[in-house]
């Protein structure tokens, strides 16, 4: 599998981000320790997770994600072949949440040993902490790069503005700059990224690993009626179900025909064909759905495939 550069870390990631947020939510260690397997054997060497997955499915307790990461890594000895990506600063309980010098101290320490290592190659910035300085967590960052903990780091639902601000500071002071911006992204949802974003991470060289890449499900064309729904606990939401969405749908149908694919594995092509987009990040449950977005990653659109997509979801 052809790999690509992460902005100028010299770190070296496949042109699919593995999404860890199933492992401890959707599906349980022996079936995470199959996929983490197969995704290597593959040539995918890129899992992003976070602190944070899967409180939603444990009563407001995290860090399940990155113990099941943490145990493959520890099993299969493939930590040094492998870029884990995780994120720190949304809440894991009262009290521990945002990016303070004194919280991402603490929650980088409980990342490394849920993760049985002892560095982080991608450390991100979950969420935008406006109550705190730019200057303490960028200088809090850049001392964890220099203990060793932390090789380069990154952030995640940031605006544009907030990103350009957090680059400058970086500038400004010396410290350790964001490589990488976590969006959402995909057929459906562009533009807040488009408009907002893009043109800050085409100035300043960010390289974009984005979430939702297949629209919660909705792009693999598996969920086209509400009754759909039903099928999964990680099925689209019913935004997706409009007129936009089922002529993105269409589209999506007729280039996987022309390109004997199916539409997820059309849907990331046309992501990677696009300006600024890394690795985008994506989830599956089974070693066969995992199979499919490798695919996606050998697919080459044409002119004409990429203009027709990208006409249907304007």
């Amino acid at each position: 599998m052809e790999k690509r550069q992460l902005g100028s870390t010299g770190m070296v990631v496949s042109p699919l981000c593995f999404g860890g947020n199933v492992f401890g939510w959707t599906i349980d260690e022996t079936q995470g320790f199959k996929l983490l397997d197969a995704l290597s054997e593959a040539g995918v060497n890129f899992i992003d997770t976070a602190d944070v997955y899967s409180t939603w499915a444990h009563g407001g307790e995290g860090g399940q994600s990155e113990t099941i990461i943490g145990n493959w890594l520890k099993k299969s000895g493939k930590r040094d072949s492998m870029i884990i990506a995780t994120k720190v600063g949304k809440e894991m309980g009262p009290g521990k949440k945002g990016l303070s010098k004194a919280y991402i101290t603490k929650a980088v320490e409980d990342s490394l040993k849920r993760l049985h290592t002892d560095y982080i190659d991608l450390y991100q910035s979950h969420d935008d902490d406006k109550e705190t300085p730019l200057e303490e967590t960028l200088e809090t960052f850049t001392d964890l790069i220099k203990q060793g903990k932390v090789r380069a780091i990154g952030a995640s639902n940031y605006s544009g503005a907030r990103l350009a601000e957090a680059l400058q500071v970086s500038k400004n002071n010396k410290f350790a700059a964001y490589q990488t911006l976590q969006p959402l992204y995909n057929l459906y949802d562009r533009e807040g990224f488009e408009r907002d974003l893009q043109p800050v991470c085409q100035e300043h060289s960010i390289d974009v690993i984005n979430y939702y890449a297949l629209a919660s499900g909705f792009l693999t064309g598996k969920y086209r009626t509400e009754q759909d729904l039903a099928k999964s606990k990680r099925a689209s939401n019913k935004k997706y179900f409009n007129e936009r969405g089922f002529k993105i749908l269409k589209a999506l149908d007729e280039v996987s025909a022309q390109y004997n694919a199916n539409p997820a594995q059309v849907s990331i092509a046309w992501l990677l064909s696009r300006p600024t987009i890394l690795s985008p990040i994506a989830s599956a449950t089974t070693v066969e759905q995992l199979g499919d977005l490798i695919k996606a990653t050998e697919l080459k659109l044409d002119k004409e495939a990429i203009a027709l997509l990208t006409d249907a979801s304007e």
